[in-house]
């Protein structure tokens, strides 16, 4: 029922934290990987796909650059089925909103919602002529809440969730899913910030029922999930993995 065997799934921003470790951990479901991120930046994480005795090959298209970014994946697409789409990658810009340039909120609308838009676009329509595939949008606590001196990433993360429930309503019907999941606090260089922040780290971590921050590898089983057929009447759902924040 959770077997990736037979399937290929791509994954951005796989290089390290959470991509890293969804990459790994659909490896080792049994999915062969397309690592997407800097090429000279990917020798470990695509040691340990070949290490779970998996194909691994690499995608170093720079997702800010989204006017390419069809022509890029379509080369891709041409030369590569994709079965599992995962669209991780992601950046954050942290200002007070009265200062936030908008040159940073234009970055991260391109990376965190854009890009996730037309990966998905060009992968769905090859899943749609197939009759299936599965796409997982990485969304975050900010699809639901406000957060501070994030502006631009807030609207990209609740974007997002919208997008997966839109993409959901319209290709459920043609096979293929549309899911997302939405980490709480992890450790990773994003909250690298926060968790150094000697005030703001003890409060977010006592609001966490789970009494400390996730990992990336808590992520990856919620991953490993929704790309296996399991999840196969699961569609437009957004998956909070986040200790029990939400329910606080």
């Amino acid at each position: 029922m959770f077997s990736l065997v037979g399937r290929t799934a791509l994954v951005t921003g796989a290089r390290t934290g959470i991509g890293r470790a969804i990459a790994v951990g659909l490896a080792r479901a049994g999915a062969d990987l397309v690592l997407h991120g800097r090429e000279d930046d990917l020798d470990e994480v695509a040691a340990e796909v070949l290490g779970a005795g998996r194909k691994v090959r690499r995608w170093a298209h720079d997702l800010s650059d989204v006017a390419a970014l069809p022509e890029a994946a379509a080369a891709l697409l041409a030369e590569q089925r994709i079965d599992v789409l995962v669209n991780n990658a992601g950046i954050i810009r942290r200002a007070p909103a009265a200062e936030h340039s908008y040159a940073d909120w234009r970055a991260v609308l391109d990376v965190n919602l854009d890009a996730a838009f037309l990966l998905s676009q060009a992968a769905g329509r090859a899943m749609l002529e197939r009759g299936s595939g599965k796409i997982i949008m990485i969304a975050s606590m900010l699809s639901f809440q406000g957060g501070v001196n994030v502006a631009g990433y807030t609207a990209a993360k609740h974007a997002v969730a919208g997008l997966t429930r839109s993409l959901a309503c319209e290709w459920a019907a043609g096979g293929v899913q549309v899911n997302a999941i939405a980490p709480g606090y992890v450790a990773t260089a994003n909250t690298a910030p926060l968790r150094a922040d000697p005030a703001r780290e003890p409060a977010i971590r006592a609001r966490i029922p789970a009494g400390r921050w996730g990992t990336p590898e808590d992520i990856a089983g919620a991953a490993v999930f929704l790309a296996s057929p399991a999840a196969d009447y699961v569609n437009g759902h957004v998956l909070a993995v986040d200790g029990g924040w939400l329910a606080r």
